[in-house]
């Protein structure tokens, strides 16, 4: 992996299209009448040169990453996490943020937060979020944890990282953190009400918790997708996958009880995303979101089904092959107007809680 120490570039492209959060859902989920358009649209918002990973320098012993299929995982010990952890997996995460501040209409986060003085990231990936969120406000601590340092050398001096294992027990003082932040953790967490409760103890009295993850199923935004669309196949995949591991890839399907669970009885303010597939959406901003998708999905798509296919499910790996040659022919179709649906969640503290 590169070992260059360089930041990369928080919220590219520079200029965004208009925001158009006023504009009913529906209308700007329309679909583009001209799908021949779309291949230029690919080259016109990405450059490909314009998202770069990094790593820190860490011992060899964390370096020395598990391998599977030319592919490269983390080496964490007790640990366990599905993706993996090289650059070219790494390339598509930070597309995928992108993607996600765009759909936020600009926005690292939804909670109303006001001048949080200590912020947690858990599992940061590629620390893309807690960079930004620390360029964003100066005066807040930035902690981001992730089971491999992947994470770049040169931050703002008010970030850091961590390797840590957010399944284990937190050795973070009660009552020490005023905003917690997760995201993309599906299949990676045994016990979300454990979690959520460790969460709750580390949290300040009136400290927010928002957590954002990609759900089930892919879906077509204005007619049903095909009974032979793969996407179907997609989804059961990590279904099984999910209760083989133990460790669900439908967690925001129960997450609003989990966080009840550990304690959090303040109002669970939920919202649900429609993220298009492709540059079929007619809006400029949706259509910019679509492509950002679509980008990240081919580059990380590999990856997404290597480990799970063969590891977890016992594929052979010509059948992986055949399974995402398939997906690719469904990221590129136009006709599909498929969505990823991006669920969110955010709750505080209470002001009253003795934990």
């Amino acid at each position: 992996m590169a070992t260059e120490s360089h930041k990369p570039p928080s919220k590219s492209p520079p200029e965004s299209p208009p925001k158009s959060a006023s504009r009913p859902a529906d209308e700007r989920l329309q679909a583009d009448p001209d799908p021949e358009s779309l291949a230029s649209d690919v080259d016109s918002v990405f450059d490909a040169n314009s998202i770069i990973s990094s790593t820190a320098s860490i011992s060899s012993t964390i370096l020395n990453y598990r391998k599977l299929h030319g592919r490269t995982y983390q080496n964490y010990e007790g640990a366990e996490y599905w993706g993996p952890n090289d650059d070219r997996q790494n390339k598509g995460l930070d597309m995928a943020h992108h993607m996600m501040y765009l759909a936020f209409e600009d926005k690292l986060y939804l909670a109303p937060l006001e001048n949080p003085q200590k912020v947690l990231d858990v599992g940061t990936g590629t620390g893309i979020w807690a960079i930004d969120f620390a360029d964003e406000h100066p005066s807040a601590e930035v902690i981001g944890t992730d089971l491999s340092p992947i994470q770049p050398a040169w931050v703002p001096p008010n970030c850091k990282f961590e390797l840590d294992n957010c399944e284990q027990p937190w050795t973070y003082a009660e009552n020490s953190f005023d905003y917690i932040h997760i995201r993309g953790l599906v299949g990676c967490v045994q016990d979300w009400e454990a979690l959520y409760r460790q969460c709750l103890r580390c949290l300040k009295p009136g400290g927010w918790l928002e957590q954002h993850e990609f759900a089930l199923p892919i879906a077509g935004n204005d007619a049903p997708l095909p009974d032979d669309c793969v996407w179907h196949d997609w989804g059961s995949v990590f279904r099984e996958a999910g209760r083989k591991m133990g460790r669900s890839f439908e967690v925001t399907d129960h997450w609003e009880e989990w966080l009840r669970k550990a304690g959090f009885t303040e109002t669970l303010h939920t919202k649900s995303t429609r993220l298009p597939i492709g540059g079929w959406p007619r809006d400029p901003r949706w259509k910019e979101v679509g492509l950002f998708n679509q980008l990240s999905l081919e580059q990380g798509l590999e990856g997404f089904a290597t480990y799970i296919c063969t590891q977890v499910l016992g594929w052979r790996h010509e059948e992986v092959t055949v399974l995402l040659a398939k997906v690719r022919e469904a990221i590129g179709n136009p006709t599909y107007h498929a969505y990823y649906p991006l669920k969110t969640v955010y709750t505080q503290k209470p002001l009253t809680s003795s934990s």
